[in-house]
């Protein structure tokens, strides 16, 4: 099949290269030159685990091609996919701006029919208003799916070729048939599409995403009274995560979630309820409650060391979350700015990220036990495997005093604190 990937960060990479290695033609297409220069080189934008080995080797099968030209794309494919990015404008809704634009010109390159798609995680309603501007724009004949991407970053590739579902939003049964046919490698054991009307397409998408977060939010608020009661999170979490009706998915404690779906989803969501004068308590208040977690983390840390002056902390993690370089939103970057407001020095190390926004403000070193050097403390603010089982040893002799906060929970309490160390973890005694 014949299909084009307009945008191709996070969403529209990781699509078009699986749909590639399931044998279709993808054309990739940017305005970014720079990024479609390093692509076409074998430079892959992002970190996500397996990626790079499928875009080569569908890049040198000839399956995918990367461009700025936006004309090959919509010349050469039936399937036009929309993966723009749709970030919070300053009110806390989506800006639509990009899919739009995309909209817009992809209208304006039409010769025969195609099926425009959108990836892009837009607003319940997009599929009106995109429509409607393409058929302002031409009298070719068109169609309009919703297909919203249910990827996680650090599994994408793996969530896109095994997905738990796939939702197509159209009530064109031709289509129907079309996307199902499309998706047939990914469904091989059996059928997970999801077929329904494309605005509920698009609000499922928030949903999920908005549903993740207050569990995530409702844990991390649950950690702070386990500590005041003197329970402790990890076995409460496996107290409800046995309930089948519950399951133990994003239950885990921690310093608060990021990165480019959660916070930007939830914000949009409030926005649409406010919109429509319906408003999301439960979002405003899983909002509210992931804000207070990364405060309260960092506030521990800087109540610690408030009686010190030249206080330097060890930081294992940038990413807001393990097996990704993204650090957008991430409570790493949001406790560690709070840090240097209070004067703390830091550094830092993460596998993959680098923070852009934090350059020239913390010192970087390329191996984790660097950090600890003239360290006062060692702060754990993402969960990378190669954090789970570390030398213990080496971090009690390296630091000044033998004081780890740990805002993963990655470690037993009673094992550190055998190993000489004080230990500071999240919801438990």
């Amino acid at each position: 099949m014949k299909v084009a990937a307009v945008g191709v960060g996070y969403v529209g990479l990781v699509a078009a290269a699986c749909f590639a290695d399931g044998g279709n033609h993808v054309v990739c297409v940017d305005t970014d030159k720079k990024k479609i220069d390093d692509l076409n080189k074998g430079i892959i934008p992002i970190y996500e685990p397996e990626l790079a080995e499928i875009v080569k080797r569908n890049k040198d099968a000839g399956r995918l091609v990367f461009t700025t030209d936006l004309k090959q794309g919509v010349d050469s494919s039936l399937l036009i996919f929309l993966g723009v990015g749709t970030p919070s404008a300053p009110d806390g809704s989506a800006d639509i701006s990009a899919v739009l634009s995309a909209a817009e010109q992809i209208a304006g390159l039409m010769t025969e029919y195609r099926i425009i798609v959108t990836k892009s995680t837009v607003p319940v309603g997009t599929h009106k208003v995109v429509s409607e501007l393409i058929a302002s724009k031409t009298e070719v004949p068109f169609d309009y799916v919703s297909n919203p991407e249910f990827l996680k970053e650090g599994s994408a590739v793996e969530d896109f070729m095994k997905p738990d579902r796939v939702i197509i939003g159209t009530t064109n049964p031709a289509v129907m048939e079309l996307m199902k046919v499309l998706y047939a490698p990914y469904m091989r054991k059996s059928s997970r599409i999801l077929f329904m009307d494309p605005a509920s397409a698009e609000m499922a998408k928030y949903a999920a995403n908005v549903m993740l977060a207050t569990r995530i939010s409702f844990m991390n608020e649950l950690s702070a009274l386990c500590e005041s009661c003197g329970a402790d999170i990890e076995s409460v979490r496996a107290g409800i995560g046995s309930d089948g009706r519950i399951g133990n998915a994003f239950l885990f404690a921690g310093v608060g979630f990021g990165g480019s779906c959660f916070p930007k989803d939830v914000r949009a969501l409030i926005y649409k309820g406010r919109q429509m004068d319906v408003p999301m308590r439960i979002a405003e208040a899983a909002q509210q409650a992931n804000l207070t977690q990364q405060q309260r983390f960092a506030d521990r840390v800087l109540a610690y060391f408030k009686d010190r002056t030249d206080v330097r902390l060890g930081v294992w993690g940038l990413a807001f979350k393990a097996r990704t370089d993204d650090t957008r939103e991430s409570a790493a970057v949001f406790c560690i700015k709070r840090f240097l407001e209070a004067g703390i020095a830091v550094t830092a190390f993460d596998p993959e990220a680098v923070c852009p926004e934090l350059e020239g403000k913390i010192r970087r070193v390329e191996n984790a036990y660097d950090v600890l050097d003239g360290a006062d403390a060692l702060v754990i603010l993402t969960d990378w495997q190669e954090f789970r089982t570390p030398d213990f040893d080496a971090i009690a002799k390296q630091l000044k005093q033998p004081v780890v906060f740990d805002g993963r929970n990655l470690y037993s309490p009673a094992f550190v604190r055998k190993q000489g160390i004080e230990y500071h973890s999240i919801g438990r005694p």
